[in-house]
């Protein structure tokens, strides 16, 4: 569909890519990775049509379609959000408003048979199909459908864009992109201002909805569950594999390890050869052989091993001060903001040692809770810090309040005290800002580095409860990984506020789940908590009882006046007449076929995965037979998934 052709760009005389060559197919779900400075964000403007290459082209068919969400935008708000979205249906009024002129020419003219008119009536015909084709799809539903997918609530869709964050600004114009339902999406990260939920409601679009999708991200479970094929961008070149991240990781290694072998072969072979033209140069019987090993030398393809990163980030937060037992007591907590009440009757006690999460949708009051243990904002009920509580605190905007007009140095020894002061060249180099990098103003640095800069500001002095929120946001999936490791192995007591699954699954043993103005408890992991989470929905979603679907008969309710059945006592159930248990016995039935049917897909998903793993045992090891695989594990997945709800719908029946 989109054919990039011998592309390179270079900046100030450095090849950020040479001569790259590949296509993005109709269905293809594409995670561009490759570490921090590599040129994704610039081989998506590329492709957008934003940024010219040096060299090269990229390839658009007539009538295929680009939608582009970049990291950062500049955002009007001078709408509602619901006539801010409702933007993209602007071309339906245009289509009717050229139709009603056409319609007009056509009337006003008298040249039936003449070549024009007839190119005049065609085109009326084709705009009215289209005019036709656009009233069938119903916008305000998909408007509405999108809205609250990415965690608007109804009451927002009235409300100015001006009076919300930057984040939720950016879920506008998601939403606005993700309507236009384009035939390729280009995505630079954007999980960064979705909560846990939303991710999820994304990930399901572009995996059922969506097209073709082209995405940058550090969130590895989002890229894991979106794409099936991974292009890695290293030394101004690319590789490209036909299977998701997590596989992608796998094989890039083999492909290092196999390079790395074949660079020492090689190695080895010119040693030996450069050893043998030395030893017999200046002897005249070997002078044939040493001309034909010289010229052997000459043709060799040098082999070279593609870049591995070495910089290291050393991070370890210094040994934690004792605190008593029980660092954070919250009694009975509340915060409202005028009318509105955030949550209320918040209860929990955190032990000494304990890592928790905090979760739920933006605006439900994690950030706000955390501003309330930081003694930020007022607040009714009891919160009382534990003895010798020493508390270190990663804002969400850290990194924002850097001051711009200080260098890397300065920021850090405007901070360090003591003998620490000493020390800041080496604590800047642990944190990958040795040499020159230390001498950088705050203002060129990436998201990433401002970052790790505001990580350093933290680690300063000792504490013993640590209170990150969202700490990952920028961070790249190498960086991110030896933070996770840096809290595992901190002995004191952590709160991370985050959205990112993969972060927070092996490193929190207790979930606080923000929503509906309360905040619940939920002991294990991300995962337990989001199983448990799912299972809660479903049941609640059949407790509500919704409108019965077109194949499944509603059973008549009595009229109201109609008196009691006579053998039923109070509170017992009346026995249903002849008519109605019929109906009910079809129901039952259907809804029993069902559990059947999604029985039989199971074990035909399960079978094809177990055919397509013998295959991996007996030795193919193939691209197409990973990817295979991949695509077979999420069918049984989704087979599974179709079976519980089922299931779940026979048993609400039967109850």
């Amino acid at each position: 569909m989109i054919s990039i052709n011998n592309l390179s760009v270079e900046f100030s005389s450095q090849l950020l890519f040479d001569n790259i060559n590949y296509v993005i197919n109709p269905k293809d779900k594409i995670a561009l990775v490759g570490k921090n400075g590599a040129g994704k964000s610039t081989m998506l403007k590329i492709i957008a049509g934003l940024q010219r290459p040096s060299s090269g082209s990229v390839a658009v068919p007539s009538g295929v379609t680009i939608g582009y969400l970049p990291q950062q935008m500049v955002l009007e708000d001078t709408l509602t959000v619901l006539d801010e979205v409702r933007k993209v249906f602007a071309f339906v009024d245009a289509m009717h408003r050229k139709l009603d002129s056409l319609t007009e020419e056509m009337a006003s003219r008298t040249d039936y048979d003449s070549d024009e008119y007839h190119a005049l009536i065609e085109k009326v015909s084709t705009l009215s199909e289209d005019v036709a084709m656009a009233a069938s799809d119903n916008f305000e539903a998909d408007m509405e459908r999108t809205l609250l997918g990415l965690g608007f609530v109804r009451e927002d869709f009235n409300r100015p864009t001006s009076e919300f964050s930057g984040g939720w600004r950016m879920r506008i114009e998601l939403a606005k992109l993700l309507l236009q339902r384009p035939d390729v999406l280009l995505l630079d990260e954007p999980t960064n201002h979705l909560d846990i939920e939303s991710i999820q409601w994304l990930e399901s679009f572009l995996t059922t909805k969506a097209k073709a999708v082209v995405l940058v991200s550090h969130d590895r479970a989002f890229i894991d569950n979106v794409t099936n094929r991974t292009i890695e961008i290293t030394c101004g070149k690319i590789y490209d594999y036909n299977v998701n991240y997590s596989k992608f990781v796998e094989l890039r290694k083999e492909r290092i390890e196999q390079q790395m072998r074949a660079y020492r072969n090689q190695q080895k072979q010119i040693a030996d050869t450069e050893e043998f033209i030395e030893r017999f140069r200046y002897k005249a019987t070997k002078s044939v052989q040493v001309q034909s090993r010289i010229k052997q030398l000459a043709k060799i393809e040098r082999i070279e091993v593609d870049e591995v990163d070495t910089s290291h980030l050393s991070l370890r937060f210094p040994p934690a001060p004792r605190s008593g037992d029980f660092p954070l007591i919250v009694e009975e907590l509340g915060k409202a903001y005028g009318e509105h009440q955030v949550f209320d009757q918040a209860t929990f006690t955190l032990r000494r040692g304990e890592k928790v999460a905090f979760v739920g949708k933006n605006g439900e009051g994690k950030s706000t809770l955390v501003k309330c243990i930081m003694g930020q904002i007022p607040y009714t009920g009891d919160l009382r810090i534990g003895h010798n509580v020493k508390i270190g605190y990663f804002a969400q905007n850290q990194a924002q309040l850097l001051d711009e007009s200080l260098t890397v140095f300065d920021t850090i020894d405007r901070v360090a005290v003591g003998d620490i002061r000493t020390k800041i060249r080496d604590i800047l180099g642990a944190f990958m800002f040795g040499g020159e990098a230390s001498d950088k103003k705050v203002k060129v640095l990436s998201g990433g580095e401002k970052t790790r800069l505001a990580m350093i500001k933290l680690l300063l002095e000792p504490v013993n409860l640590l209170i990150l929120d969202e700490p990952t946001n920028h961070l790249d999936m190498k960086t991110k990984d030896i933070l996770k490791q840096a809290i595992k192995d901190f002995d004191g007591t952590v709160i991370v506020v985050s959205h990112d699954r993969e972060f927070l699954d092996g490193l929190v043993q207790k979930v606080y789940e923000f929503g509906g103005g309360c905040v619940r408890e939920c002991l294990g992991g991300i995962y337990e908590f989001l199983e448990k989470k799912k299972l809660s929905s479903l049941r609640e979603l059949e407790a509500s009882a919704p409108k019965p679907a077109k194949d499944v008969p509603q059973l008549k309710a009595r009229p109201a006046a109609a008196a009691p059945e006579p053998t039923a006592e109070a509170g017992q159930p009346r026995k249903l007449s002849y008519a109605e248990q019929r109906e009910r016995d079809k129901v039952l039935k259907r809804a029993a076929r069902k559990v059947e049917e999604a029985e039989t897909a199971v074990g035909l998903r399960e079978a094809e995965l177990a055919e397509i793993e013998a295959k991996i045992a007996a030795g193919d090891v193939s691209c197409d037979v990973f990817t295979a695989h991949a695509e077979a594990v999420k069918a049984v997945e989704n087979a599974m998934s179709m079976w519980e709800l089922a299931q779940l719908e026979l048993d609400s029946l039967k109850q």
